[in-house]
């Protein structure tokens, strides 16, 4: 297999549809806060992103899966190429481009900023976990430090002198957060001795950088058991000078790499703090046990994150096993398959080809859709901040009810998406000759880390849907509604919002059933379908802004000649809309009757008959 050459591809015509013809992102430049922008400038810097991509870090793509990262002599290495890629990304400033000018960004729309991650992670999810979770870091500590910790620590993380990572998992504690162990022990000058162990700490030590800040949960002597006992740590690998200056290791080690499925470049390392009792951290801000809440801030950028991972792979699956389809020849036209003499045609003439291909299409679009709605939301939020209370917590509503969807549907199609990806291409998609079956592997562990899909079910079942005396969630429906009023007539498009209306009405009949639930103490049943639900939910967002585009895409196909450009790609946008409506819609009631029969046999099979 070649080395060092670009696989990665995205469309973006498709994205600055979704900016500005579908969301409307023009209507926010411009004016505060986003003063400083236009739609000119952002299709500029975005093209200017994705050519970066292609060409700084598409090329360590596969180079870092064959290499992976390296453990010798307690100094980890990170993959040919690494160093090369962070030093011109942290330099070139895209991956800081929405935190404010004061942080080191460009204050660009968050909109912006994810589209600009998406092809960053779509290049090299690996490698992009790196900035990615240092920005992370960085954010919580400006947002929760004192002036102090963002001087001394979050500056040199935006700026990419130093790195970050979030350590929160341990051994014996897994997803169950409130059994961490990692003590905390306050020394007199104000300062916490640090003793502990934490796993699966991405990012966790590597060449980069020459010191990496590490947030770390732990507990302080005599703090409440569970996750209200906890506090954040900030805990630097190497101590600091006065003068901000590197000194040597504060005690804190990497017991081993982590030998994965996938994202091979990313160092996913066993960290172990204080072995020798000289490991100091400080509390990040001045309150013990508000770990949690500091870290969430944290946890959601990285679900969006997740969810943007997903995207950007399945994105350039997709787009390369279309662009195999156009050029493999196999096989006649299904018309000629009677006559031996037929020529052989490129597979994607061939309806099961065409099939998998809309499909991946449809999901990659609305999943792009899902996420460009919240960041709008985001946007939207933002500008109104201080100017109209209502409008700005409607927004913010939003954002929060979508952060577990976008984080636990777009990771579990990713891996789909990638799997119908290997399917286009045949045995040549299995592979390393082409680069589906990298984005396979490595999609895998986004519906695992920051949360996993089961977890962000139960945040979305048993948090969010009542979340705000449930106005969020009605809101929602009522954007729907409107939606569906105004279109149920549409003169192409009638048959497929008469198919969101049904799975509309599901939904609502659903998340009834698990108030039920909760109401009668049938707890155990929130647990058996929270998945489902989740994925019926998404489903429906998802056929909702697919119809919306194509509504917006059918006006400007009728307007335009047939030879315009154009044309095809706005019929694109309504036959992949129709297809979601046709083909996923409606199995949306039926995972509704699903739920609603409560199901107990996985609870009620004895445990020797598993």
């Amino acid at each position: 297999m070649s080395q060092g050459i670009n696989r990665y591809k995205a469309d973006l015509r498709e994205i600055r549809f979704r900016l500005f013809e579908h969301f409307g992102l023009g209507d926010l430049l411009g004016a505060p806060p986003f003063e400083d922008w236009d739609q000119e400038t952002v299709n500029m810097i975005l093209a200017e992103v994705y050519q970066f991509a292609c060409d700084e870090i598409g090329p360590t793509n596969s180079v870092g899966d064959q290499e992976g990262c390296k453990l010798v002599d307690g100094v980890v290495t990170t993959p040919t190429g690494f160093k090369k890629a962070w030093k011109k990304l942290n330099d070139a400033g895209y991956r800081n481009m929405s935190a404010p000018e004061k942080l080191g960004g460009s204050g660009a729309p968050f909109s912006v900023g994810v589209c600009a991650e998406e092809f960053i992670a779509g290049a090299n999810a690996a490698f992009a976990m790196y900035p990615g979770l240092t920005i992370g870091a960085a954010e919580v500590i400006a947002h929760f430090g004192e002036e102090r910790e963002l001087d001394l620590y979050a500056r040199r993380m935006f700026a990419g002198e130093w790195a970050g990572t979030m350590c929160l998992t341990e051994p014996q504690a897994g997803s169950d957060v409130g059994a961490a162990t990692t003590k905390a022990a306050k020394q007199a000058d104000g300062t916490y001795k640090i003793e502990g162990t934490k796993i699966f700490i991405s990012a966790g030590d590597h060449d980069l950088t020459d010191n990496i800040i590490h947030l770390v949960l732990a507990r302080t002597e005599a703090a409440p058991v569970g996750t209200k006992g906890l506090s954040l740590f900030i805990v630097p690998r190497n101590k600091i000078g006065p003068n901000g200056e590197v000194l040597g290791n504060n005690d804190v080690t990497v017991g081993s790499l982590e030998h994965k499925m996938g994202i091979n470049g990313s160092s996913t390392a066993v960290l172990n703090f204080g072995d020798n009792g000289d490991c100091v951290g400080e509390l990040v801000g001045t309150e013990e046990c508000r770990g949690m809440r500091q870290m969430f801030h944290m946890m959601n950028f990285a679900r969006i994150g997740v969810g943007l991972q997903g995207l950007s792979v399945a994105s350039s699956a997709y787009l390369n096993a279309l662009a195999y389809a156009k050029e493999r020849k196999q096989g006649p036209n299904i018309r000629e398959w009677k006559n031996p003499e037929a020529p052989k045609v490129p597979i994607i003439q061939h309806p099961d080809v065409r099939r998998m291909l809309v499909d991946m299409k449809a999901r990659v679009e609305g999943i792009r859709a899902l996420i460009l709605k919240l960041a709008n939301h985001t946007d939207r939020q933002r500008a109104l901040d201080g100017k109209d209370a209502d409008k700005a917590a409607y927004h913010q509503g939003q954002v929060d009810l979508l952060v577990p969807i976008v984080k636990a549907y777009a990771s579990d199609q990713a891996f789909r998406i990638c799997e119908t990806a290997i399917q286009t291409y045949g045995g040549a998609g299995y592979l390393r000759d082409h680069p589906v079956e990298q984005y396979c592997r490595d999609s895998k562990i986004f519906s695992i880390y920051e949360g996993t899909n089961h977890i962000q079910a139960m945040d979305l079942v048993g948090r969010k849907l009542a979340q705000r005396g449930g106005a969020n969630v009605q809101a929602f429906a009522a954007d729907v509604g409107k939606f569906i009023a105004a279109n149920k007539n549409h003169p192409r498009l009638a048959t497929g919002v008469g198919e969101l209306a049904n799975a509309m009405d599901s939904l609502t009949q659903t998340a009834m059933k698990f108030m039920g639930w909760f109401q009668s103490g049938e707890l155990e049943l929130v647990p058996l379908s929270a998945n489902c639900f989740l994925e019926l939910m998404a489903e429906t967002a998802i056929g909702w802004l697919l119809l919306d585009g194509a509504v917006i895409a059918a006006a400007k196909s009728a307007a335009i000649e047939d030879d315009n450009e154009d044309k095809a790609f706005y019929e694109g946008k309504v036959k992949s809309a129709q297809f979601f409506a046709r083909n996923v819609l409606p199995l949306v009631p039926a995972r509704a009757k699903v739920i609603a029969n409560g199901d107990r046999s996985a609870l009620e099979i004895p445990d020797t008959g598993l």
